[in-house]
């Protein structure tokens, strides 16, 4: 039985489902997994079985103590094979369709404190003085302008000469939906901008080089990988191991901790509902304290 159900399964996954080998493999082993305790259970036959005998199996993988993650991942894949395996005659109801998938632990990034971001930028000034190199000053421009707007690496990627607005200071970026927000920025980021322009990008620049903002080493827009080996080098200066995805979330924070409101933030970001800034954004307990200070009659 097992052998011809997974066989059928794997061919649903590749051919309907068009799932890549490592998807198709992780269902797979997820379904090997449950067959075999399926024996151990003594359940020879699909009419026999139960969904306790599916939460059992779960249950043992939690005993284990497996990440949250992982188990989320293994009910989401029992789900699927039961809703095939209903649908294909394997089972004569779906059982899984019950099963509740947990809400993942929200966990927030590593930040930098403020001083940590000025020492981060300060060095990555100095590199650029003494080895004034067009990549030492385009990774300068990069970090300052992540730090100094919070936007997404790829939006970063994505920015062309044209979305630099240098009479406002501001930036004219491209979210998540094709969605478009104007992002302020601060003098040091554009100075940054205006250096990189003026002494570095020309070096970089080549037939495929188009409008795009920030360059490879070839002349093509820069990718997001290029970035991140970028923002984690420059951690260094500070002992820190965080990419782009941190330094927005500095950022943010920094707003914040500096006075700003959660919408002003929302705007900023490009998140489309507030709750998402909420989750994303945490405040000091310095700043609550002063709030609190601040409002409270009995503080």
């Amino acid at each position: 039985m097992s052998a011809a159900l997974i066989t059928q399964y794997e061919e649903h996954l590749a051919l309907v489902r068009n799932l890549s080998d490592n998807s198709i493999r992780g269902y797979v082993t997820d379904l090997e997994s449950f067959l075999r305790h399926m024996e151990k259970l003594g359940i020879v036959e699909f009419n026999q079985l139960e969904i306790e005998h599916i939460r059992s199996w779960l249950a043992n993988l939690q005993s284990t103590g497996v990440a949250r993650s992982t188990l989320t991942r293994r009910i989401v894949s029992i789900r699927a094979f039961t809703n095939w395996a209903a649908a294909n005659g394997w089972l004569t109801s779906d059982l899984g369709a019950t099963l509740a998938i947990p809400k993942p632990h929200k966990v927030l990034p590593e930040v930098l404190n403020i001083e940590e971001a000025a020492t981060v930028m300060k060095a990555l000034e100095l590199k650029a003085i003494e080895e004034p190199t067009a990549i030492n000053r385009r990774d300068l421009a990069i970090v300052e302008v992540l730090y100094g707007s919070g936007i997404r690496v790829s939006e970063l990627c994505g920015l062309n000469l044209s979305d630099v607005d240098r009479s406002r200071n501001t930036l004219n970026v491209i979210g998540k939906g094709n969605k478009q927000r104007v992002v302020p920025l601060g003098l040091p980021a554009m100075r940054t901008i205006e250096s990189y322009l003026s002494n570095a990008r020309g070096e970089f620049v080549n037939q495929q080089s188009a409008e795009a903002l920030f360059l490879g080493s070839r002349g093509k827009r820069i990718d997001q990988r290029t970035v991140r080996e970028v923002v984690y080098e420059a951690m260094k200066a500070v002992g820190a191991s965080m990419g782009p995805h941190g330094l927005r979330h500095s950022a943010a924070t920094h707003l914040l901790e500096g006075g700003a409101d959660l919408r002003t933030v929302q705007e900023i970001l490009g998140h489309a509902s507030l709750s998402t800034t909420q989750i994303y954004t945490h405040v000091s307990p310095e700043r609550l304290q002063s709030a609190y200070k601040q409002a409270h009659p009995r503080a």
